[in-house]
């Protein structure tokens, strides 16, 4: 049976994930590949509530995002990932796992923890990628969107925490790359990454 490819994007609000997620995508499939674009939280009825809530400014306790986000990545991997993979897509998620390990750790949860517990239920990317920015500019960067702050998550202490979490990964799967560069310089180097896990595949 054929197995694809789970690639995640990661990083902290106002990285440049999606951006990054977009050129991916099209680059992939601009050279024949099967790609499939997700992001985390879904659209489904767990992944509405936590983005519901957060926007609003009512926050779920670490202990029920967690669960939240554990149930809508258990029916995100059963409906849409797995079966891709199964098919031989590469699946190019906004956010995986990582991104619990991150933010749940920085608001008072084991990240040890949280990364053991998705390690072992959900399917391990093949490459996960840290868009590596500071906080300060992160935030410039969602401002000058013109969008409401998520009042949940984007305050400049708590994307410190979840960064220092992030940078403290050591992951065999893990690539950093900073998000200081523009942004078609980012994606030379995540598809320069990506090119090298689809090769290596084939050997």
């Amino acid at each position: 049976m054929a197995h694809g490819y789970l690639i995640a994007i990661e990083g902290i609000d106002g990285a440049g994930k999606g951006t990054q997620v977009d050129l991916l995508v099209n680059a992939l499939r601009s050279q024949g590949h099967s790609v499939v674009a997700t992001r985390e939280p879904t659209d489904g009825p767990h992944g509405r509530r936590i983005r519901a809530r957060s926007v609003a400014g009512e926050a779920l306790s670490p202990g029920e995002q967690l669960e939240a986000f554990m149930l809508d990545r258990a029916e995100h991997v059963r409906d849409l990932i797995r079966p891709a993979l199964d098919q031989g897509a590469v699946v190019v998620t906004d956010r995986y796992y990582l991104s619990n390990v991150a933010y749940q750790g920085a608001a008072g949860l084991d990240p040890v923890g949280i990364l053991e517990s998705n390690a072992a239920r959900f399917p391990e990317p093949n490459l996960a990628v840290l868009i590596d920015l500071s906080a300060e500019e992160a935030l410039r960067r969602v401002d000058a969107r013109g969008e409401e702050r998520n009042r949940v998550f984007e305050r400049e202490t708590f994307l410190l925490r979840a960064l220092k979490i992030y940078r403290s990964l050591s992951l065999p799967y893990l690539h950093s790359v900073s998000g200081e560069a523009a942004p078609q310089t980012v994606h030379t180097e995540i598809m320069d990454r990506v090119r090298a896990i689809l090769s290596e595949a084939k050997r």
